[in-house]
């Protein structure tokens, strides 16, 4: 592999937006999201329902085909723009060289189906093999991930497996052709912690095998404090901090993100009661006109009545108006006292 091809981000986002037109008006979904993923790279992107993580993801792989949605900017894969290819140039990707682990593992199998037959379709939709050769592909792949007696149980239905185990199968279909980005969309939602500690792992020790990117969308920030290597945080479709886990979680410097890393139950804390963030999440309908968490920041000021751009420096950017010396010493009481205010 040439030096450029290894410098390149394996998938490189861009002024990304997504709007629909609705009967109540515009829905502006995503707005102006842009981010790369590097090989080998886990990107968190976290943020509360309808921060517009999902969408976007869905919308990069051309999974959003309303007729009313309206969809802009630059996706580019391996240096290729991918955004608006044909049906059939995208099935190409989808499965082989992009796959997407669906937030409900319920919805995301057929059930009329076996799960050992929807495996071989994915394989053999790819790649020129046999159909034995798929089913024994099938059989391995759900071993991998961790059910046991695979080979019997690859000739059952979704319903016959528990949520943790439908996850372990949908995982095992995204993993069938040996992805190189993996997207995962909340993989760990309404299952047990335990459950969820097993679902990580797994995600982490087949990323190590198969050398795998992964995006992971989730509303959990300590998901993202044990699995991501950059974090994306997301409000209202627009992204308000960006930078590495350890930045992001250690100094964090939206006040978005404090009252997200607020939320975590911590057992050596002082603190006797979480940081709850004021209000509701503003609705995609009715966006202000400057910061969109400004009507639920405890820091509102006249500068939030303009859109706040991304910046900052080594890679740590947020969009917030907040002197950064003021950032610190509010972020200092926040941790010691657990209030926003």
């Amino acid at each position: 592999m040439s030096d450029a091809r290894v410098s390149t981000p394996l998938l490189e986002v861009e002024d990304l937006r997504v709007s629909f037109n609705t009967r109540e008006g515009l829905v502006q979904a995503v707005d102006g999201l842009s981010i790369s993923v590097g090989r080998k790279e886990v990107v968190g992107i976290v943020g509360e329902s309808g921060s517009g993580k999902s969408v976007a993801m869905y919308s990069l792989l051309g999974l959003v085909r309303d007729a009313n949605v309206s969809i802009s900017g630059h996706v580019r894969y391996e240096g290729r723009e991918i955004l608006g290819l044909p049906d059939d140039e995208m099935r190409s990707i989808r499965g082989r060289d992009v796959a997407m682990i669906f937030q409900d593992p319920m919805t995301a199998l057929t059930p009329v189906y076996t799960v050992g037959w929807q495996i071989v379709e994915q394989i053999r939709a790819h790649e020129d093999v046999t159909k034995a050769q798929a089913h024994a592909r099938a059989v391995e792949l759900l071993g991998e991930v961790g059910i046991p007696d695979p080979a019997r149980r690859v000739h059952l239905y979704p319903h016959e497996f528990s949520g943790g185990m439908r996850q372990r199968v949908v995982i095992a279909m995204a993993l069938s052709c040996h992805p190189k980005l993996l997207i995962a969309d909340e993989p760990t939602t309404a299952l047990d912690v335990t459950t969820q500690a097993q679902i990580l792992e797994l995600l982490r020790r087949l990323q190590a095998t198969y050398d795998s990117s992964i995006v992971l969308i989730t509303h959990d920030m300590g998901v993202i404090s044990e699995m991501a290597d950059r974090v994306v945080v997301m409000y209202a479709g627009r992204p308000v901090e960006v930078g590495g886990r350890r930045d992001v979680i250690r100094t964090p410097r939206h006040p978005y993100t404090w009252g997200l890393l607020g939320a975590v139950p911590r057992v050596e804390s002082k603190r006797t009661r979480l940081v709850t963030i004021p209000g509701v999440a503003v609705s995609p309908l009715d966006l202000p006109p400057g910061c969109a968490f400004a009507p639920r920041c405890a820091y509102r000021f006249e500068m939030c009545d303009q859109r706040p751009a991304l910046r900052g420096d080594d890679g740590h950017l947020d969009a917030c108006w907040l002197d950064p010396t003021r950032k610190v010493e509010i972020r200092r009481r926040v941790t010691e006292t657990g209030v926003v205010s």
